[in-house]
């Protein structure tokens, strides 16, 4: 499940074959985009968790019922490579959301991300999404979506930030897979194990994806979390298109 081109340079997204990640979500609710930050942009972004003055808020999983681990959401303004990825990605995305949107007579999403938020925020969606998150051994991150008011873009992006493999071999952390589940109605739920080194992002749906039918289109359920990590520490980069209420 790989949808890129040639490696595109930091949130040079230029490389991306779209046509193929968009084959990829509709076969199986999730795009892979290799090595879409280097090394030295992931070290980079993931030191940002320990400056507190650029977070809006800061959740202990726990607390919740979320599982174990903690995160943080950006506060604006984002970090540049936050906020230069989130909107260089936005719009090949927004063309993706709109033909799955239109399969069910929905109205189309605005083309650039500035014209998007501010419909967010018309309706009091005007708290930064995008976000860090940090696990530790044993940490682990239960089946959800993360919709944070009535408007929820289709789409999001992590992009891993840490080393994957065991001590011996340089790697950050061990464990701790992205999973993704699927439920079709009136059968049992399908799950995805999408394969992460670092700097590779996956696209993935926020809440759903649209399916073909003998009666048409109709809608897959999808959720999404991390497997338990069993040794080191394994940070994400979250890029959630729509802001919170």
């Amino acid at each position: 499940m790989t949808a890129v081109a040639s490696r595109p340079q930091a949130v040079n997204l230029a490389g991306v074959d779209w046509t193929a990640v968009e084959d990829d979500l509709n076969g199986w609710g999730a795009a892979r985009l290799p090595g879409l930050l280097d090394p030295e942009a992931c070290a980079a972004t993931a030191s940002l968790y320990e400056r507190s003055e650029l977070f809006r808020s800061r959740i202990v999983m726990r607390r919740h019922g979320f599982g174990e681990g903690e995160y943080q959401y950006f506060a604006y303004p984002l970090p540049p490579l936050v906020a230069e990825l989130r909107t260089a990605a936005y719009p090949p995305l927004a063309r993706i959301a709109n033909r799955w949107r239109a399969r069910f007579g929905e109205p189309a999403v605005p083309e650039r991300l500035d014209s998007y938020l501010a419909d967010c925020h018309a309706v009091g969606q005007t708290r930064p999404t995008p976000l860090l998150l940090k696990y530790e051994a044993g940490d682990y991150n239960r089946l959800h979506q993360d919709l944070y008011g009535a408007l929820h873009f289709p789409l999001q992006i992590a992009v891993l930030l840490s080393r994957p493999g065991p001590d011996s071999e340089g790697g950050d952390f061990e464990g701790g897979s992205f999973v993704l589940t699927e439920q079709r109605p009136r059968s049992q739920s399908r799950a995805e194990v999408v394969p992460l080194a670092q700097g590779d992002a996956v696209i993935f749906p926020v809440r759903d994806r649209p399916a073909e039918g003998q009666r048409g289109p109709y809608r897959l359920t999808l959720r999404h979390g991390v497997s338990r990590i069993t040794r080191g520490r394994r940070l994400t980069l979250g890029v959630i298109f729509h802001d919170a209420a």
